[in-house]
């Protein structure tokens, strides 16, 4: 009858579980949509394009403390949706693809904070970690519309604006001008969607949540304990200490024979501090001119020593962001990619004529003059197109070759190496390769550069010869690309002419092809520089 009463007991219990679900359900559809709304407003999701066009599923997840305070509730809601077509049915049910939107809202019974949106540091570039706060463009207060910038941003590779998603007003700048090392999704503003609202933020510090988070990423917790366990070998001399000690015997007492006794008196040495090797440890006549050999040692190296002890006039410069991804790059670089250099020397007579030739008809049609960069970029161009092996990169599971040819350009400024890149160069003309030059250069000194400027290169060009007048140089392979060109400087030399002890002049220019050896060989690379040459050395062929 037990066995009967408990299976009656529990069926009647699983009657009631479809009732029990659906008040669940409509529990949580109440709750995401009053009191924790998501910071992107779910119908202007697809507006803003965050939505595919086709079916998508939303993954939500969210940690909810609930807790009951007087009356009232304070809720934590930490929540990464991916949204879809459909909102309006039970969110359960649906199945999206996946676009995920970080989304932060703070609330606070005790303060009566309205409800309101924090703006994390975005992740404006794929190997941008942290960013610097160059200035705010919009101040608190002040209204903002989706499309409008609200600061500019310093990232890894340029200075690029941060612009606003939805309407509201600026409340609360956390994060003020000039301010560096912020992680990414760390909050820097808050804002709000009625203006009333902004005065109740003066004093408005971020959530604990999401400083924690932060501090998560930044601060490996790891890193405090290997510096103790570093700094203990470190800090005890114990063999230094050890030898002295035991070079006296147990007891007040020194033991020592009468010739070490006059020897250490006539040095002035203790001897305390000699180690004995006589019977018992008693000093002799020869340890105490072991000693004095040995100090006679060190005495020149102390004052070896005294001149470096003289303090330096030094500045320290703070790392820019472009300063530490160039550098974190390029040791990757050495690191992992087997260089190996390629140097010819090509013959620019003809070049040098059909430059100016061809700057005579841009003056007379009021075009800007071609450089040899741009006629060298063209050539570069045209031999990646004629020999594709060397326009890839390598990947753990397969060679990639690519069927555009970008080739980025070496721009130096006072903020750092910049690497713009001319999309497509194998199909254009030299004046509109010399025009785009030009004006991604002039981007890249007012360091305004977007990512769309710089992204997307396989290949790179490099020029030390005609700023600087470098005969010959190796360049670092620029990551994941496979091979850089290093250009050097023009100069003239004395060559063997048609006749017999006949000499003439001519201007070589010697270029140097770094190869990545996973992807290029070298019969390869050694191609590629031949066909460079061929439309160096017959510059109209370029213009066929």
């Amino acid at each position: 009858m037990s066995y009967a009463s408990h299976i009656i007991h529990h069926s009647k219990k699983l009657r009631n579980a479809p009732n029990l679900l659906r008040q669940e359900q409509a529990l949580l559809v109440r709750f995401f949509s009053h009191d924790a709304q998501p910071s992107i407003d779910i119908r202007k999701a697809h507006r803003h394009s965050y939505v595919p066009s086709e079916r998508a599923r939303v993954c939500r997840s969210f940690s909810s403390t609930t807790k009951s305070l007087s009356g009232t509730f304070t809720r934590d809601v930490s929540t990464t949706m991916k949204l879809g077509n459909s909102i309006s049915g039970p969110v359960s049910n649906k199945q999206l693809s996946c676009m995920q939107v970080q989304l932060r809202r703070g609330f606070s019974s005790d303060a009566a904070l309205p409800p309101h949106q924090e703006l994390g540091m975005p992740s404006l570039s794929p190997t941008m970690s942290e960013g610097n706060i160059a200035r705010w463009l919009k101040k608190e207060g002040d209204k903002v519309s989706p499309g409008e910038v609200l600061c500019e941003v310093e990232t890894d590779k340029a200075t690029v604006e941060m612009e606003s998603m939805e309407d509201g007003y600026l409340a609360k700048i956390v994060r003020g001008d000039g301010t560096q090392g912020i992680k990414v999704g760390e909050v820097i503003a808050i804002t709000v969607e009625d203006e009333e609202d902004i005065a109740k933020f003066k004093d408005y510090t971020p959530s604990a949540s999401g400083a924690s988070a932060a501090a998560a990423k930044a601060s490996p917790e790891p890193t405090p304990p290997k510096k103790e366990v570093v700094a203990e070998p470190v800090t005890s001399p114990e063999p230094k200490v050890s030898k002295p000690s035991a070079a006296a015997p147990s007891g007040d007492r020194i033991f020592a024979s009468p010739l070490a006794r006059n020897l250490a008196e006539e040095h002035k040495v203790p001897l305390s501090s000699i180690k004995g090797t006589g019977p018992d440890g008693s000093i002799v006549k020869a340890d105490v001119e072991e000693y004095l050999a040995s100090r006679g040692k060190e005495a020149p190296k102390a004052k070896g020593r005294a001149p470096a002890a003289l303090a330096l006039d030094y500045t320290d410069i703070p790392h820019s962001q472009i300063r530490k991804i160039t550098a974190s790059r390029l040791l990757l670089s050495k690191q992992t990619i087997p260089h190996y250099y390629l140097t010819v020397d090509t013959c620019v007579d003809r070049l040098m004529d059909l430059r100016g030739q061809l700057n005579a008809l841009q003056e007379a049609s009021g075009g800007k003059r071609l450089s040899v960069n741009d006629l060298v970029i063209k050539a570069a161009a045209l031999a990646l197109q004629k020999v594709p092996q060397c326009n890839s990169s390598w990947t753990d599971d397969h060679i990639r070759q690519f069927h555009n040819v970008n080739i980025n350009v070496a721009v130096q400024t006072e903020n750092g190496l910049f690497v713009p890149v001319v999309r497509d160069a194998n199909k254009k003309g030299l004046s509109s390769i010399a025009e785009e030059v030009r004006q991604l250069a002039q981007k890249a000194r007012e360091n305004s550069l977007k990512p769309e400027d710089y992204e997307g290169g396989t290949f790179t060009v490099t020029n030390l010869g005609g700023p600087f007048g470098i005969k010959q140089f190796c360049a670092i392979i620029n990551p994941p690309q496979s091979g850089i060109l290093a250009v050097g400087s023009a100069e003239k030399r004395v060559v063997p002419s048609s006749g017999p002890e006949q000499y003439q002049f001519a201007s070589f220019m010697s270029v140097t092809l770094s190869c990545d050896h996973r992807v290029i060989d070298g019969a390869i690379g050694a191609e590629w520089l031949k066909a460079f040459k061929g439309y160096i050395e017959n510059p109209e062929s370029m213009l066929l």
